[in-house]
């Protein structure tokens, strides 16, 4: 839910920022930081000119969770960890994803993106054991992505995951990216990602997806 409002009287300079200055600051699009206020990520309104504002506070503790994400994920990793690469531009999941990396794979080394261009540096860098991402990306889609991996089967090594927050219907156009990939519906994420991690990494040779190719995990309600 949107936190967004109008006011008839702007906050004192310092305390506000633009649209165009928030992207600047946290490295993504413009219309990733939209949308982010639209999930109300970052608390913003508009001012009586139809511009719109964001909380500086919001963004500090924006920044803060993901920070503290990062730095939980990283916790009590062995000298050699299997690798998890998330690529996920919502602070939220990120830090989701972070908790529940903690509670059930405390020895899984978790690596986190907030876009696809940055994701897909990481993910030569790293060639995790599992790559986790969301359909829709800034800078360079889930899909595309996808798409790119099943066309150089020499870069795909890692046993790869969708989650998206996209239901049936809003999925039918990314069909051909899709197939035989497990997915997994955000609001089912803390429900059902454990068990299917915990399934690919005591996998290690199956990085082809091939022991996942019949399993999709996904909400059907």
């Amino acid at each position: 839910m949107s936190t967004e409002n109008t006011f008839s009287s702007m906050p004192p300079a310092g305390e506000h920022c633009t649209t165009i200055e928030v992207a600047r600051e946290l490295g993504m699009a413009v219309r990733s930081v939209q949308m982010m206020v639209d999930r109300g990520e970052l608390e913003a309104w508009k001012t009586p000119g139809g511009h719109r504002r964001i909380s500086r506070v919001s963004v500090d503790r924006w920044l803060a969770n993901r920070r503290a994400g990062r730095r939980g994920a990283q916790r009590g990793s062995p000298a050699n960890p299997r690798r998890v690469l998330f690529i996920e531009d919502s602070a939220h999941y990120q830090n989701l994803v972070a908790l529940m990396m903690q509670q059930h794979f405390p020895e899984v080394a978790l690596h986190l993106a907030d876009d696809g261009i940055v994701g897909l540096a990481m993910y030569g860098q790293l060639q995790p054991d599992v790559l986790l991402l969301d359909l829709l990306l800034p800078g360079i889609d889930g899909a595309t992505l996808l798409t790119s991996l099943r066309a150089h089967p020499e870069l795909n090594r890692s046993q790869l995951v969708v989650v998206t927050s996209l239901d049936e219907e809003q999925r039918r156009p990314y069909a051909f990216a899709l197939r035989d990939i497990p997915l997994i519906y955000k609001p089912n994420l803390v429900t059902e990602l454990p068990e299917l991690l915990g399934r690919l990494l005591r996998e290690p040779d199956a990085a082809d997806g091939s022991a996942a190719a019949n399993t999709e995990v996904e909400s059907t309600g």
